[in-house]
């Protein structure tokens, strides 16, 4: 088959070097794309939020599939006007990605579905904000209600910051959706619809915070490890029959199925596993080391899903090898990054062994590969087990030079010593009633 893959980021990269895995597809193009990208397929100048520009890009190159990678331009609609045009998608509606384009949504959803997530309520004046905060306390949880690149929460035991937050949302015309604080670690789930049936990928672990002991700002992912040999027995069908199956048959309820990826954010709690978020694609960076695994041949998976046919598809194979991926990141980031600055030794950290170096905010300039974003590179790294495949993620970092760049020295760390601590109670999805408490959304 032939595939296009839309978005320009590291999860474009990775699935763009899984789909060439694949024995049964035979060519790749992907637009915008990135220097990486550009070094391995086709590139091709387009705006991925265009629905009729990236609709006539496939129609002229006889796509048979179209992957859509991130969350912007399933919101602008793109998957819309390319089933529309008659092609396989890989990508949710416009209206089945509100599930990320609004958090107010998604509470709506797992409401009527019955899915157990944080209490919260929602502000769209600082006189509500300011009572939602004194409701649940601290730590508050302050999320912009809209799409905001994995950027727009803030955690914090200070009141003031958290009222600041939802000020700067209102100023730009949005709302926010306040919470309690969840407690107990985090874990990413992708889990694969067709609209009907759900296939749940290996879980990961991600790193959101830019500093190494989740110090400072949310980031979009700093790293991610995967498998995460500490989740409780049993976790994955858990949350596949209490969270992932009725969040998609909500949705086909609706008339509006949900084709493409489930990305459940989850908090392993005292009082059980709990929804933080959901995303309508891949997570970046869990999915650089997610599909480093993956043994199974992506573009049939991805094809199944676009055609409805998951329920056909055998269990997944997977590298029993442990996957890391620590991402380089633009100096100023995550606040304005600063750009344009030569990036070199990657061909020496692609050589290491077991090594692998994707892009993500990178552009061609005379051939020579230049940060043109935040995050600029994920060095992903398979080991037979975490520090080993710590130790070589981070061997390749070290040939990394760009001038002021950063990045954390624990990512998978905690998880390598042993030191992740789960709840007691946390191995189990809660039953409804402990969490349907409170003024809904």
């Amino acid at each position: 088959m032939k595939v296009l893959v839309v978005g320009p980021g590291g999860r474009e990269h990775a699935l763009v070097q899984a789909l060439l895995a694949d024995p049964y597809v035979r060519e790749v193009h992907a637009a915008p794309g990135n220097a990486g990208i550009a070094r391995m397929v086709p590139v091709h100048p387009v705006e991925a939020t265009d629905p009729a520009a990236v609709t006539n890009l496939a129609r002229s190159l006889g796509s048979d599939l179209v992957v859509i990678g991130p969350e912007a331009p399933l919101a602008a609609g793109v998957a819309d006007a390319l089933r529309e045009a008659g092609f396989a998608v890989f990508g949710p509606s416009q209206a089945a990605a509100r599930l990320e384009a609004s958090k107010a949504f998604a509470k709506q959803v797992m409401a009527a579905a019955n899915v157990p997530t944080a209490m919260a309520r929602m502000a769209a004046t600082v006189e509500e904000a300011s009572d939602a905060l004194d409701t649940f306390g601290a730590p508050y949880v302050v999320k912009d209600d809209g799409l905001a690149a994995g950027k727009g929460v803030v955690v914090t035991s200070d009141r003031a910051e958290a009222l600041e937050h939802a000020r700067s949302c209102f100023a730009a015309g949005g709302s926010v959706v306040i919470e309690e604080f969840l407690d107990g670690p985090e874990i990413s789930l992708f889990v694969l619809s067709d609209g009907r049936h759900v296939l749940p990928l290996a879980p990961a672990q991600d790193f959101k915070r830019i500093f190494n002991d989740d110090a400072g700002p949310n980031t979009g992912g700093m790293g991610a490890y995967s498998p995460v040999d500490w989740a409780p027995a049993g976790l994955v069908e858990d949350v596949v029959n209490r969270v992932a199956q009725p969040t998609i048959d909500e949705m086909a309820s609706r008339g509006t199925p949900f084709v493409g990826v489930l990305y459940c954010g989850l908090a392993l709690t005292t009082r059980g596993v709990r929804v933080i978020e959901f995303n309508a694609r891949f997570g970046d960076p869990e999915t650089q080391a997610v599909l480093a695994r993956l043994k199974t041949p992506l573009g049939g998976l991805l094809m199944a899903a676009a055609k409805g046919e998951l329920d056909a598809m055998e269990q997944l194979k997977w590298d029993p090898r442990s996957a890391v991926a620590v991402v380089v990141a633009a100096a100023g980031y995550p606040g304005k990054p600063r750009t344009g600055d030569r990036v070199r030794g990657l061909k020496k950290a692609g050589r290491l062994e077991g090594v692998s170096v994707l892009h993500a905010g990178t552009r061609l300039k005379k051939d020579k590969v230049r940060s043109a974003g935040g995050r600029v590179l994920s060095v992903v790294a398979l080991g037979s087990d975490l520090d080993e495949a710590r130790d070589r993620a981070y061997a390749g970092v070290d040939l990394i030079r760009l001038e002021g760049s950063q990045h954390r020295t624990d990512i998978a760390l905690k998880a390598a010593r042993g030191e992740v601590r789960v709840p007691e109670g946390s191995n189990t999805v809660p039953d409804t009633d402990t969490v349907r408490e409170g003024k809904p959304v």
